[in-house]
């Protein structure tokens, strides 16, 4: 070995994709309380050490699978502000509708609040990445004239949202783009302007 190369087999890059799979296919058949590291590392056909090099525990693997999955599909800023939003939250209303992650999410969010450091990375690479582009699309409409510059930007990106995750969480009703159209005009008939009243 020369002095140049790295002590110890190199990364295997396919582990990611592999090991995002799996989590896939395993919450298809199982609810996310009986995942396991033995389990997920069989599926993805490496081992308990390679995974845990790469993430520390198991909702850690979890947490970079919703990341890759659900994304971060950003809402578009058109000029439209509710053709923009209601595609944002449709994209939103779809992924959870089709992710076995979506099962997930709720026994997820409760382990986040045991380990800080994987919650800040959730909130930040998963829940303030979409968040923002929906955030940049109401600026946008306020800076046209659409929307009341007075309002509580952050509310309001709750409350495009919550239904959404409400339904996650409680599973008492389905997830709909219908759903997410309604919501996204009832919030707009709330703090549009005049000026956006006019042209619907």
């Amino acid at each position: 070995m020369t002095g140049g190369e790295p002590i110890g087999r190199p990364r295997d890059a396919s582990i990611d994709t592999r090991a995002t799979d799996a989590v896939l296919r395993l919450l298809e058949r199982m609810p996310y309380g009986e995942l396991t590291f033995e389990a997920l590392a069989a599926e993805a056909g490496t081992s308990k050490p390679a995974l845990r090099r790469r993430w520390r525990t198991l909702p850690g693997v979890v947490v970079h699978t919703l990341i890759q999955t659900l994304g971060t599909t950003p809402t578009p800023d058109t000029g439209c502000v509710h053709c923009d939003l209601i595609v944002g939250i449709t994209n939103l209303a779809d992924t959870f509708a089709d992710s076995p992650l979506t099962r997930a999410l709720p026994g997820l969010v409760s382990d986040l609040a045991s380990d800080p450091e994987l919650a800040r990375r959730f909130n930040r690479d998963y829940f303030e990445a979409r968040r923002a582009t929906s955030r940049t699309v109401l600026e946008s409409a306020i800076a046209r004239g659409e929307i009341d510059p007075s309002i509580d930007l952050e509310l309001t990106l709750d409350l495009l949202a919550a239904p959404m995750y409400y339904r996650v969480f409680f599973g008492h009703q389905p997830i709909t783009r219908e759903v997410a159209e309604r919501t996204v005009m009832s919030v707009l008939e709330g703090i549009a302007t005049p000026l956006w009243r006019s042209h619907h």
